[in-house]
């Protein structure tokens, strides 16, 4: 697909009352955002922060509930997503840009670029949960609360722990041990850090469109086989057990990991929260642009500096109200073993509500959107 700059979302593609444009801000980007209930200016604003593989597209099925409830709804590619541009995609680049902090200012730089002060609830889902959550946490004044969506925060970094004597045997190194497991193993959040993920998955041989139909699939609640339980520990014996598009096959890429449970034509068909034709704008969009812009933000979630950076701010909780939202088959919930548990005692200390909702894995306010609106809205509500 070829767009020139500023090509806008075809409205065809939108639903009724959602426009697609572009807004230069000060953060160097200039970022595709959907918006709806734009017309009223005194209308309180919702943020809507997407995950990967995805986009602000992703919102599509939320977007119209908001503003029918009278909201100025907005959802931006996010930093080397889709059709926002000014990051640096390169392997080689400025990949440095997607640490946390630096998305938190793109954010903030958008509102300004809007003429918002403040929000009155900022939504991440997925990778776009914890960027929410520092949201949260660094700028209360502006962001006036939160809802975390399928990732669980568990609040930042530890402090580094002092060095050890020398003659103390070094901790031992999960990445190791999960090599060393008897079906060998290693965790997708450093492939995904590894100079072969992008091309693995956008010169896969199944092709763009096929991997994402997978990779949405095995994810979701259509996976039979995908019944969540809580981990004990950050081990190799536990960490085995989540599915293997998690912890993976230390011999196999991510795309010919899914394409292990491509739906078969007939589940495909029967799939009603993701149409071809939706499927088709993401694929048409990361056949384009590749996966690499978004794999940066794993890069910097994995690299000591960047999370050196984040335990300036150890002990630091979020003191705004707070919901989370997972679908009640999705992995993700678990894969950090406690982190769970900790947002909902500690990292949190207005946690208002936690829902695991019936027939939704991971991608949940695609693939039951009802649900995820009621919460929204009662939540929204309560805040007075």
């Amino acid at each position: 697909m070829t767009l020139s700059i500023h090509t806008p979302v075809e409205s065809t593609l939108l639903p009724a009352g959602i426009r697609s444009r572009f807004v230069d801000t000060s953060n160097g980007l200039s970022m595709h955002l959907l918006e709806g209930g734009h017309e009223d200016t005194s209308r309180p604003c919702v943020l809507l922060l997407h995950g990967f593989p995805e986009l602000a597209y992703s919102w599509r099925k939320v977007m119209p509930a908001l503003v029918a409830a009278g909201y100025h709804v907005v959802a931006p590619d996010q930093r080397g997503y889709g059709r926002t541009t000014g990051g640096d995609a390169r392997y080689d680049g400025d990949w440095g840009a997607c640490r946390m902090l630096n998305l938190v200012l793109d954010v903030v730089s958008l509102l300004d670029a809007l003429g918002r002060r403040t929000v009155r609830a900022v939504v991440g889902h997925d990778f776009g949960s914890p960027v929410a959550a520092w949201c949260a946490l660094s700028r209360p004044d502006v962001f006036r609360s939160v809802v975390l969506m399928s990732a669980p925060f568990s609040g930042p970094p530890p402090p580094a722990a002092p060095s050890r004597p020398a003659d103390e045997p070094p901790e031992p190194d999960i990445h190791v041990q999960l090599a060393a497991l008897a079906q060998p193993r290693k965790h997708y959040q450093w492939y995904y850090s590894t100079r072969d993920a992008n091309d693995d998955m956008w010169r896969c041989a199944q092709g763009v469109h096929a991997f994402l139909r997978a990779y949405y699939h095995v994810k979701s609640a259509d996976r039979a086989l995908n019944q969540p339980v809580p981990l004990r520990s950050w081990s190799a014996g536990e960490l085995a057990k989540l599915p293997e598009y998690y912890v993976m096959d230390l011999h196999r890429d991510m795309a010919a990991t899914v394409a292990l449970e491509m739906p078969t034509i007939t589940e495909v068909a029967a799939c009603r929260w993701l149409s071809e034709t939706e499927l088709g704008f993401y694929s048409g969009e990361y056949a384009r642009t590749g996966f690499q812009g978004g794999l940066q933000w794993y890069r910097c979630a994995t690299a000591p500096q960047y999370i050196a950076e984040l335990q300036r701010f150890a002990g630091r909780t979020i003191d705004v109200p707070a919901m989370f939202i997972a679908g009640k088959s999705d992995w993700g919930v678990y894969q950090k073993p406690g982190d769970f548990e900790r947002m909902q005692s500690s990292a949190c200390t207005r946690m208002l509500s936690c829902h695991l909702i019936d027939g939704a894995g991971h991608w949940v306010q695609q693939e039951q959107p009802d649900a995820v609106n009621d919460a929204l809205l009662a939540f929204l509500g309560a805040l007075g």
